[in-house]
């Protein structure tokens, strides 16, 4: 069973949410869950949010399947931020001019999928076993190039 949620216009930079969804990427709901409530960082709290509607939206599908549906058996497969909407303003500087303020946006998408979901071999993994398995034609030896003679004509 795999769900996921995403947040769009988040008010914080994506750099800043990068910090805390590095955390949570790869663990267990209940750790995701217990890193993101006590962490001092602001955006633990949003991306709180959306690892909370990703298993709200599993437990619907479970429940839609008719399957069961335990949410401790849930990881964070799939956590990303990416930048969102820049809103641009201005300020006032010194000799009338006006300085740009960039105020960032972030998009924060989080998939979670049950223990039981069979995790798919990468496809590069799957190059490397062909390559294997076939056999390598060996490369021909060639002989160094000889180098043209030159020869010089007298001038009368």
């Amino acid at each position: 069973m795999e769900a996921r949620a995403i947040q769009r216009g988040v008010r914080q930079s994506a750099r800043k949410m990068r910090l805390v969804i590095d955390l949570i990427r790869g663990q267990a709901v209940p750790e995701a869950d217990a890193i993101l409530r006590f962490s001092k960082k602001r955006a633990a709290r949003q991306i709180h949010k959306v690892l909370k509607s990703a298993v709200a939206n599993a437990q619907q599908a479970a429940q839609r399947d008719n399957a069961p549906f335990d949410a401790d058996g849930l990881r964070v497969t799939y956590a990303v931020v990416n930048e969102g909407q820049t809103l641009k303003r201005f300020t006032a500087a010194a000799m009338g001019r006006g300085t740009p303020i960039l105020k960032r946006t972030s998009h924060v998408e989080i998939r979670v999928a049950g223990a039981a979901a069979p995790a798919a071999p990468a496809p590069a993994a799957k190059a490397e076993a062909n390559e294997k398995a076939k056999p390598r034609a060996k490369a021909k030896k060639r002989a160094p190039a000889k180098k043209k003679k030159t020869t010089k004509k007298a001038s009368k």
